[in-house]
């Protein structure tokens, strides 16, 4: 976003707004790796682009392949952030997840 500031009479100045003002970028340490996919329960969310269903279905075939235990979700639309409650869903219910995007 921009805006043009007018006021004096030289030419117009623009000036660069930045929307998400963070002075300091929020950091979270990475989780660790499973050992083993065997026994886990691999969550798989489809943020509903087109396709992204078949990406996640080979997925799951390759990832019950390995003994793993799969939970699909699916978001409303993919323009907004997923629903807290869904969020909320996946992370009690699930030791990893998937995230697909395709189109």
């Amino acid at each position: 976003m921009s805006t043009t500031d007018t006021t004096q009479t030289r030419a117009p100045v623009r000036i660069l707004v930045d929307p998400t003002s963070e002075r300091a970028p929020a950091s979270k340490p990475r989780q660790p790796r499973l050992a083993t996919l065997a026994g886990k329960t691999v969550g798989l969310l489809d943020i509903s682009k087109a396709r992204g269903d078949l990406f996640l279905d080979r997925l799951e075939a390759r990832l019950r392949e390995t003994g793993a235990d799969v939970k699909r979700f699916k978001k409303p639309t993919f323009t907004k952030p997923a629903p807290v409650d869904l969020r909320h869903e996946i992370a009690v219910e699930c030791d990893a997840v998937v995230e697909a995007l395709a189109d």
